[in-house]
Parts: structure tokens; C-alpha cells; sequence
């Protein structure tokens, strides 16, 4: 059932930025006029720069951070060094949610329906007990919900990355090094069953463990598919990413992932289990055959070289 005390002990979000300052500034913004936002602990990672080009963007965020770090309920951890996104994100994380138990996780280009923290909470105090639930997210992809499906949430098994939250149980759970990549790589059964989340996965986390990129987003979604666990959506978007113009790291230009933020807030319990949703998810993630193709390629060569 739903929890209307949430206020009296909210998650802490972790907000974590870069080189963006238009961005932030915007995210910031929304974050703001969320019912709750005063309440609630904000901790700000401030990146460091790559390299000398970078300084004046990240001292321009900076700047910003500097007129809200007078407020009680913000931290503001300005890191000297550039650690990157995955390993801020994994540091970060680990550090609030060790301290609060719980946490929702936010970055530098998503604007947030007013009633974000309103799911995000009552998500996770409803579903902190819940075995099967590995996350919440607050992003839902323009897929199609059928008109008589009867609940404002859903399960997927697939994580979202883009205004999310957790629990430390689970965080503790996920093996940053995916020590059971060789063998999942080699089992084509394996391989297949992660592609019910996607055909865009087993690539992507062939990336990862190959240095081709930093994802911390693919190993922890791993961790969930290897423990068979599921997510939280709600059935409108309350978070719409506004990174999607090339100023990211892992973003091109796109509008493929654009939604309307939810005008209510909608009800994280009961959150039922539908196949035409998760037809409907898997397709929006379903790579062109073209790319299938190449990407059974390059994990046919891969095991063929180890």
C-alpha cells in the first residue's frame, strides 16, 4: 500500500553533474518544485575536469552550486580529479546510500515531473521489502500502455538509468566486475534471455567488459538479470531527459526518447506484470536488424578469440 508519511523520512537524492551548467540549472529547477524538495537531503558530485578545455564549463557549474551550498539540506562534493561518469556514479551512490539506506539518483540533464519524489518515495518505502524489486525508476519510455491495463505502474526487468532509486541490500548485491561475464558471454541461452530486456544488451555489456566504454548503468543492470529480479515503472514519465542533444557522454542527438512529463502522480502500488508491455518495451530498445546483425558478429568474435 502506499505510504503518505514518506515526507518525515525521505530518501536523499544524489545528483551528479559535470560540464553542463544550462543543464543543471534546469534539473535543479524541477528538482525544486517537487513537493518535499526542502526536506529532502540533496547531495551534489561536482565531476572534475578531463582536461584544461573543460575548466571554465565546470566552473561554471561550479558557480551555480555555489549559490544553493548555504542551504542545510545540500552537500555539494566538488572532486579535484575527473573520475568519469560510471565511477562517480558508483562511488557517489555507495557513499549516500550507505549512510541513509536507500536512494534515489538523479543526473545533470533530466527534468522532473512535480511529482517525482512523491512516486519515487512512496516506491521505495512500498517495495523496500519486496525480494523481487532491484529498483524504481521514474523514466518511462514512449511505449504503448494498453488502454485496459489497470494499474499506474508496471514491472519490467530492465533497469532505467535515468531518475532512479535503490536500496543498499540491492546495491550490495551487484558485482562491478561482472566475474561471470566469460561464461554468460559463452552460453548462448544466457545471451538470449538477456535479450528479452533488449537485443541492445548483451552488446552493450560486451563494450563494457571489453573497455570499448564506461557503463555503470549495464553492470548494474547485469546484477539484476543474474539475481532474476524485476523494476518499478510508472505508466506516465515523471523524468524527461533533456540530454539528448549530443552534450553528453553517452547521448547523441535524438528524439527518440522524448516524453511528456506525468500531469498527476501516479499510484506505485500495485505495479502488475503485462506481455503487451513488455513486447511493446523490448521493441523500443530492439536495434535496427541491420545492427542485430553486427552485433552478433562481434560477440561470435569475441568467443571465438577467447
Amino acid at each position: 500500500m502506499q505510504s503518505p508519511d514518506f515526507h518525515k523520512n525521505p530518501a536523499p537524492v544524489a545528483l551528479f553533474c559535470y560540464n553542463r551548467p544550462r543543464h543543471l540549472e534546469r534539473t535543479l529547477h524541477s528538482l525544486a518544485q517537487n513537493t518535499g524538495a526542502e526536506a529532502t537531503p540533496l547531495f551534489i558530485f561536482s565531476d572534475g575536469p578531463r582536461d584544461a578545455s573543460d575548466q571554465s564549463a565546470v566552473d561554471a557549474v561550479r558557480e551555480i552550486l555555489e549559490d544553493i551550498s548555504n542551504k542545510e539540506h545540500v552537500r555539494i562534493i566538488k572532486r579535484d580529479q575527473n573520475q568519469g561518469l560510471a565511477a562517480s556514479v558508483i562511488s557517489g551512490v555507495s557513499e549516500v546510500i550507505r549512510q541513509y539506506g536507500k536512494c534515489i539518483v538523479l543526473e545533470d540533464d533530466l527534468e522532473l515531473s512535480p511529482y517525482f519524489l512523491t512516486f519515487m518515495n512512496q516506491a521505495l518505502k512500498t517495495y523496500e521489502s519486496d525480494q523481487t524489486v532491484f529498483s524504481v525508476s521514474g523514466y518511462c519510455p514512449p511505449i504503448k500502455i494498453p488502454a485496459d491495463y489497470p494499474y499506474e505502474a508496471f514491472r519490467f526487468p530492465r533497469i532505467n538509468s535515468w531518475g532512479w532509486g535503490t536500496w543498499l541490500d540491492r546495491w550490495e548485491k551487484v558485482d562491478w566486475e561482472v566475474k561471470n561475464f566469460d561464461s554468460f558471454i559463452s552460453g548462448p541461452d544466457q545471451v538470449k534471455n538477456l535479450e528479452q530486456q533488449g537485443k541492445d544488451l548483451p552488446v552493450m555489456l560486451l563494450k563494457q567488459q571489453t573497455g570499448k566504454t564506461h557503463s555503470w548503468a549495464v553492470r548494474f543492470n547485469q546484477a539484476g538479470f543474474n539475481l532474476g529480479m524485476t523494476n518499478i515503472y510508472p505508466v506516465a514519465s515523471l523524468v524527461r531527459n533533456r540530454g539528448a542533444d549530443s552534450s553528453g557522454t553517452n547521448m547523441k542527438l535524438s528524439r527518440k526518447f522524448s516524453v511528456s512529463l506525468a500531469t498527476l502522480c501516479p499510484k506505485s502500488y500495485p505495479a502488475g506484470t503485462d506481455p503487451r508491455i513488455n513486447k511493446s518495451f523490448r521493441n523500443f530498445y530492439k536495434p535496427s536488424l541491420y545492427r542485430q546483425v553486427i552485433n552478433w558478429v562481434k560477440i561470435f568474435r569475441h568467443r571465438e578469440t577467447r
